[in-house]
């Protein structure tokens, strides 16, 4: 019952997460995006990639803090959108910013740290997204899915990582970003050694009462 009522949630996920990218690109038909509109459409795409994977990354969290099931009905939507968000940003960047100049681009990437973490981050989450559905579960097998998928943590640290190099001046953004992921990290932590604990407690428990008897 509970799952029929929460039917709606992907796709008012999917619909919402559209229209970010509906204002963007209305306001570049519009001429309303700034007097360099490629520039501005790069960092506000780049942006909403990250905010999609600190998004999806946050949702286990708010499971373990608050015992919120539905935002793990999302989490894959979410992830999904950070990762065309992701490549969408990275063809702006190379279409429009570079005119498909390959040779600058890698030239970007040896030189240039951020461009370098930012490019390494969209290449990791490539395989998330090639093996996102439950058919691949199925395929690889749900421990080395999940061993894979752990990936996730280190390309959420990627993006981070890749948004304060870019800045500049004010980091107060892409430091609150982090320090989101980094809350969600010690939930995981904190969730994941008391499961162990328990376990142990309950091994202790049994080997207790089989000695007993």
């Amino acid at each position: 019952m509970a799952k029929s009522r929460l039917s709606w949630i992907v796709p008012a996920f999917i619909t919402g997460s559209l229209l970010p990218f509906a204002s963007i690109a209305w306001r570049i038909d519009r001429g309303h995006l700034g007097a360099n509109p490629v520039a501005s459409a790069l960092n506000q795409v780049g942006l909403l990639a990250l905010v999609f994977l600190v998004a999806s990354l946050s949702c286990t969290p708010l499971k373990i803090a608050l015992g919120w099931t539905w935002p793990v009905r999302v989490r894959r939507t979410l992830g999904l959108a950070g990762f065309f968000s992701a490549l969408l940003h990275f063809s702006i960047y190379l279409v429009l910013d570079q005119n498909f100049a390959f040779g600058s681009v890698v030239k970007d990437v040896i030189k240039r740290p951020f461009i370098a973490v930012g490019f390494t981050a969209l290449v990791l989450l490539v395989p998330l997204a090639l093996t996102s559905t439950k058919r691949s579960v199925s395929r690889l097998g749900f421990p080395r899915w999940q061993r894979l998928h752990r990936l996730a943590y280190v390309i959420g640290i990627l993006g981070v990582i890749h948004f304060y190099l870019r800045v500049k001046a004010d980091h107060t953004l892409p430091i609150a970003y982090g320090l989101v992921l980094a809350s969600g990290f010690a939930l995981r932590f904190a969730a994941s050694a008391k499961k162990n604990r328990d376990a142990r407690l309950r091994a202790a428990l049994r080997s207790a009462r089989s000695g007993a008897a």
